[in-house]
């Protein structure tokens, strides 16, 4: 591990003796930072919100971007926890759990399933709380610098999941995993790359949406459940949701398929809409080339 890798698994292994409360109150103090510095986040967050909340007036939806930056910084300082803390003593941070029946249905019926986990809360500590109860795999793209692979796969503890890269016979693994009755994870809202998904609506406006996931489930006939961790006030802990897919999420045709994806991703965020990860360029495709690119002006200050 090289000497920038480890000193930031030195310091998450620091961090992680703090509580979650005081960690929080950092990544409070970091957001702040970031919505006076009006740097690339700020920019990113305005411009989300204006296609998300367009009925927010200026003043309104400045506040709303600093909640919602503020959520970002309690959601880098809480990985000093879930990951430099050990996943067993992360997992006590889990105060209630709603819809648990949903995923242990799943289980019991051992034909697969896929969790659409948002970029929503902690969806970190989400990955944890699978793992101590089943095998898990989840799809992800490596980081751009590969030396920081190991910190990932170190960082992620006991209940590491195996990480399936997206490409072919990463693609392949996951359908003889879901054959099989095991549990694949996949972030329902990353972005694909140009060509590979449809425009599906999200909060109203086209975005670009993976096919794969519907895909995995028509073929496979696996169970999707989407799930998220919500960030309680003060440090207080977590709350898991789970949450049933709409059946369209199997339709054969993948534009039925993807709006439907796209509704249920849209009503988890609904229910805790500022701990969305709003920093993402999640419309920075465009149907038509020709139509203004969203993150290329900056908002007025």
């Amino acid at each position: 591990m090289r000497w920038p890798v480890a000193l930031t698994y030195a310091l998450l292994r620091l961090a992680g003796l703090l509580p979650l409360r005081a960690l929080h109150a950092l990544g409070t103090g970091a957001g702040d930072l970031l919505w006076r510095a009006r740097g690339r986040e700020w920019r990113v967050v305005e411009a989300n919100l204006a296609i998300a909340r367009p009925e927010l007036d200026a003043a309104a939806r400045a506040a709303l971007t600093r909640t919602c930056l503020r959520e970002t910084g309690r959601g880098g300082a809480e990985l000093g926890k879930v990951w430099g803390g050990g996943a067993r003593r992360a997992l006590r941070l889990v105060r209630e759990v709603r819809g648990q029946a949903l995923f242990d249905a799943a289980l019991a019926q051992g034909k697969g399933l896929i969790v659409a986990a948002p970029h929503l809360g902690c969806w970190e500590l989400l990955n944890h709380w699978i793992g101590a109860r089943t095998p898990l795999a989840i799809l992800y793209r490596p980081p751009h610098r590969p030396d920081w692979e190991p910190l990932l796969r170190r960082a992620r503890g006991s209940f590491a999941p195996e990480q399936v890269r997206a490409e072919g016979s990463g693609m392949r693994s996951l359908y003889r995993r879901l054959a099989a009755g095991g549990v694949v994870g996949i972030l329902p809202d990353q972005q694909p790359r140009a060509g590979e998904g449809v425009f599906a609506p999200f909060f109203g406006r086209p975005a670009a949406t993976m096919v794969l996931l519907p895909r995995l489930a028509q073929r496979t006939g696996a169970t999707v459940l989407f799930g998220f961790m919500e960030r309680l006030p003060r440090g207080a802990g977590f709350r898991l949701h789970w949450r049933a897919a709409p059946p369209e999420i199997a339709a054969a045709d993948p534009g039925v398929a993807c709006v439907a994806l796209n509704a249920a991703v849209e009503d988890c965020v609904r229910s805790a809409f500022e701990q969305y990860q709003w920093t993402y360029k999640r419309w920075s495709l465009r149907a038509r080339p020709q139509d203004p690119d969203p993150y290329a002006a900056t908002p007025p200050r």
